[in-house]
């Protein structure tokens, strides 16, 4: 439902649909951050202040932005690095990086290249009148607004306030700030849509103490905090307003409509997640698929089961370096349906999928599908708890594939003290736990590739994409003659030079209990992980790889902050 006219003068002056407000707000604000994109080139003397109030409109544009013209929106903001899409052999796209990161990291580099600047910079603005020209607003409903809403209050939160886009400058408050400026314009364009104008008047104060408490030292910031006194009661906020505005969803994205809190077990739509035609997870389901999970039937040698290598008393992991007859380290499956790609190198595309490599893998369950199928089938303590999971259909290996993965589905408990503690549930946590969040979420750049709630590498607020990273991994614990593991990781799929040793970046909920880490199980201790990040990863320790995606430059931790990260990682044990 749209604004319909207002009580105005005898001449009943029709009100400006929120949409029309909506696009004019956006055309003032990317024609300017088209402009000071200009100001750049033209006066370069006073490049860096024009670059900063370009990104201030870019900020201003980016909850809209990011929400009707996606594509766009990931070119403007993505990291300087390259860019690899790989949809089959045929099919492989390599593309330099543009936008506002690379703008930054060029213009306030230690030697400037004034062909780069104009380079870059020409670029953005191009993309920018593109899509000024281009983007529509004519299909905006209500709830699409909210939606856009609600992922811009996640998006400063999950990314925004960890400096993920602002690595130099780490310009991260002031962007927030921004943002949230912006959200409350936006916000005033839809008030005739409050029945109770009251909440309308609780958002505006809320936004304005959120913007007040966004000040200070980007690595002093507490992160924890503004989670927990800003974030989740503007998600009860948000939650309160579709109920006034009698808003009904068509579906649910990654964040289920009615989550109030980004740290919960009811926080995530796991069927956003899942095989399109995986279908209802069930708590027979689940039963079914645990007890398959343990069967060590399912394996040719019928010695080996799926909890072979994932123990739950090891947070489903098996805590060694690599199982026998394999070559990278057992990864945790806590979490791991809340992904968009699995194995270290994403091979496959869905727990289903990657069931299949393991029932196949000639070190694993050295079987087949139908073998698989044959087996269950002759097993008369099977019958009825397919029938009753699967509405009496016949077994056959997709049944017995989906159970698998509705058993994995169902491990997502998010009761760790850490979330208990942000969700208000109790009050224990210590001022090093917290404080070695904020070091996660800011100082130590952790929380740039493991997002939060997460921590693992599908990228907030969309959770569309799960990243795959160069980090320049050691094959030994070696800081004096370091030598790249000589695992190849993402390249073994399609071939991709460029893309040599990249893994995908797992989760570090359950840290605690799945040791030993990195894909090859080098590092034996949470310390050893991060004295390597501190480094600045492989090169820090003499690897040098040109399309390393971990900064190169040491963290500068001291004792006290790697106690307090570790403080912290440790309080994410919940299973």
């Amino acid at each position: 439902m749209f604004l319909t006219a207002c009580k105005q003068s005898p001449e009943k002056t029709e009100a400006i649909p929120p949409e029309v407000l909506s696009k004019n707000k956006f055309t003032r604000d990317i024609t300017l951050a088209i402009q000071y994109l200009d100001s750049i080139i033209i006066d370069s003397t006073n490049a860096k202040k024009h670059f900063l109030t370009s990104r201030k409109y870019f900020k201003y544009m980016e909850p809209l932005l990011a929400s009707l013209d996606e594509e766009n929106y990931n070119f403007l903001n993505q990291p300087n690095i390259l860019k690899i899409e790989e949809e089959d052999y045929t099919d492989i796209k390599i593309k330099s990086p543009g936008g506002y990161q690379v703008i930054e990291e060029t213009l306030f580099a230690d030697t400037l290249i004034p062909d780069a600047i104009t380079r870059h910079t020409t670029l953005a603005k191009n993309r920018l009148k593109l899509v000024k020209k281009n983007i529509s607003f004519k299909h905006i409903k209500p709830y699409h607004f909210l939606w856009m809403f609600r992922k811009g209050i996640h998006r400063v939160a999950l990314t925004g306030i960890t400096g993920f886009d602002s690595p130099v400058l780490e310009n991260s408050l002031f962007d927030a700030q921004s943002v949230y400026t912006s959200l409350k314009e936006y916000l005033s364009f839809y008030k005739t849509e409050f029945q109770e104008i009251q909440l309308y008047q609780a958002w505006n104060r809320e936004i304005d103490q959120t913007i007040l408490s966004l000040q200070g030292d980007f690595n002093d910031f507490d992160r924890y905090h503004f989670i927990k006194n800003h974030t989740h009661p503007q998600m009860e906020l948000w939650k309160n307003t579709v109920t006034d505005w009698h808003v009904t969803f068509p579906f649910e994205l990654a964040i289920k409509n009615e989550a109030t809190s980004l740290f919960s077990n009811s926080t995530f739509n796991t069927n956003y997640f899942s095989d399109r035609n995986s279908g209802a997870i069930t708590k027979e389901k689940i039963a079914l698929g645990k007890k398959l999970f343990n069967d060590t039937n399912l394996s040719a040698n019928q010695k080996i089961s799926c909890a072979t290598c994932h123990l739950k008393e090891k947070g489903f992991t098996d805590g060694l370096k690599t199982p026998k007859g394999l070559t990278r380290n057992s990864p945790t499956l806590l979490y791991a349906s809340l992904q968009k790609a699995f194995f270290y190198d994403k091979r496959a595309g869905s727990l289903e999928g990657q069931i299949v490599s393991v029932v196949n893998n000639k070190n694993e369950f050295h079987t087949n599908l139908l073998a698989l199928e044959t087996v269950i089938k002759t097993d008369s303590s099977y019958r009825k708890q397919f029938a009753d999971a699967y509405s009496g259909q016949d077994i056959s290996e997709k049944q017995i594939r989906n159970a698998i993965a509705n058993y994995i589905r169902s491990l997502t408990p998010f009761n760790s003290k850490f979330d208990n503690n942000i969700n208000g549930l109790e009050n224990t946590l210590t001022a090093s736990e917290i404080n070695g969040f904020n070091l996660f979420n800011g100082k130590a750049k952790c929380a740039t590739c493991h997002f939060p709630p997460l921590f693992n590498g599908t990228v907030p607020p969309n959770y569309k994409e799960s990243e795959i990273e160069l980090l320049g991994v050691p094959s030994t614990n070696d800081t004096i003659n370091a030598m790249i593991s000589d695992d190849l990781g993402r390249y073994y799929v399609y071939k991709t030079p460029e893309r040599k040793h990249f893994f995908k970046t797992s989760t570090v909920r359950n840290v605690s209990k799945t040791a030993p880490y990195m894909h090859n199980g080098v590092y034996t201790t949470l310390e050893e992980v991060i004295d390597f990040y501190n480094r600045g990863g492989g090169s820090g320790i003499g690897i040098h790889q040109e399309y390393q995606t971990l900064p190169s430059d040491p963290l500068h931790l001291n004792q006290q902050e790697i106690n307090d990260l570790i403080a912290f990682m440790n309080a994410l044990e919940d299973y």
